[in-house]
């Protein structure tokens, strides 16, 4: 397998931000309107509140993402993690993972948390891999969560 690079948000890759969550969203869910804010405008959505989108490049292919969204001085949400189809089980979405982790720290967030859906189950095994454990779900914009994860760094 190719080297797999993790690469901060460029403006080049947006479409492959929008790409990669429709194909995963659209297959298994309804996507829903919070979605398409976030995919149509990750500069307004996500970046400008100090998140961070992270992109996977496999050569010079976008394979993965996932976005860090900024709730307050201390949380932030794991978002719109992707990995193209074709590629999934070559251990891409643990590295994003790992990558926004680390991210989140560097930013000094202290909680880190995801919603997700039990029907996904490989991803709730990752998630479970590097760390998260899940807790009382909250109020959500997205009607198909149904188990929230999180972390803490203190």
């Amino acid at each position: 397998m190719e080297t797999i690079r993790i690469l901060d948000y460029q403006p080049q890759f947006a479409e492959d931000f929008k790409r990669l969550n429709i194909a995963w969203i659209s297959k298994y869910f309804v996507v829903e309107p919070h979605d398409l804010e976030q995919l149509d405008h990750p500069h307004e959505h996500i970046l400008h509140d100090g998140g961070q989108i992270l992109f996977a490049l496999q050569d010079n292919t976008v394979v993965g993402t996932v976005a860090l969204v900024k709730v307050d001085d201390t949380t932030m949400e794991l978002a719109k993690m992707a990995v193209d189809e074709n590629v999934r089980g070559l251990g891409i979405g643990k590295k994003l993972c790992l990558a926004a982790i680390e991210k989140a720290r560097q930013t000094g967030a202290k909680h880190l948390f995801l919603e997700s859906n039990r029907k996904l189950a490989p991803a709730l095994a990752l998630y479970t891999t590097v760390g998260f454990q899940e807790v009382a779900m909250q109020d959500t914009p997205y009607s198909r969560a149904d188990i929230r994860m999180a972390m803490d760094f203190e």
